[in-house]
């Protein structure tokens, strides 16, 4: 952690302050159909958002963003569109992005996978490696609970992010605080 020191015209220490240092973890597959359930649109400034999460008086550390890559056989457009928003994401300051893949489901259908464990693993040692104070979680993953739980039993805060109406009752009770996405985070659209 670190301190932030502010001091008087007269040489004497006025105050000290502790900064809290941040990490976002981001499950973009999650948030992005939630935003679209929700919104109808899904264009959101990242960096913005990043910044207003994070707030003035904590330090951001790492967002780390999760996903999988569409099969560009399956869909050259949708492939290239989401390339297009991974490049254009991957230039924010102190952002990455971390990506899992598609399993080809029985009844053709794809699912996701390893996006999940990449976010535990993640915050998990990082919190053991005390690289953050305070994790933002944007996901309504109820999986992830028990991984709150124990990043909180390292002793560190966890932040969940959701839109109105999100079911994750679970995530709900085990974080220390819900930060919903609603009209304070208008200026976030593109």
């Amino acid at each position: 952690m670190m301190i932030k020191v502010k001091l008087a015209a007269g040489n004497l220490l006025t105050e000290v302050a502790e900064v809290k240092r941040v990490m976002l973890f981001i499950d973009g597959s999650n948030f992005y159909h939630n935003l679209k359930q929700h919104y109808k649109k899904t264009q959101i400034d990242f960096a913005l958002l990043v910044d207003k999460l994070t707030g003035n008086d904590r330090e951001l550390i790492r967002t780390y963003y999760y996903n999988s890559p569409i099969d560009r056989n399956m869909n050259e457009e949708e492939y290239r569109k989401q390339q297009k928003f991974f490049e254009r994401i991957k230039r924010i300051d102190c952002f990455e992005i971390k990506l899992g893949r598609l399993q080809n489901n029985e009844d053709g259908s794809k699912k996701e996978k390893g996006t999940d464990v990449n976010i535990a693993v993640d915050m998990i040692t990082k919190a053991y490696k005390d690289q953050y104070d305070v994790a933002i979680l944007i996901s309504g993953d109820a999986d992830l609970a028990q991984v709150v739980q124990e990043v909180k039993d390292l002793a560190k805060h966890v932040e969940l992010v959701v839109v109105p109406g999100q079911k994750c009752y679970h995530l709900r009770d085990t974080v220390d605080r819900v930060i919903t996405i609603d009209k304070t985070y208008d200026d976030c659209w593109l």
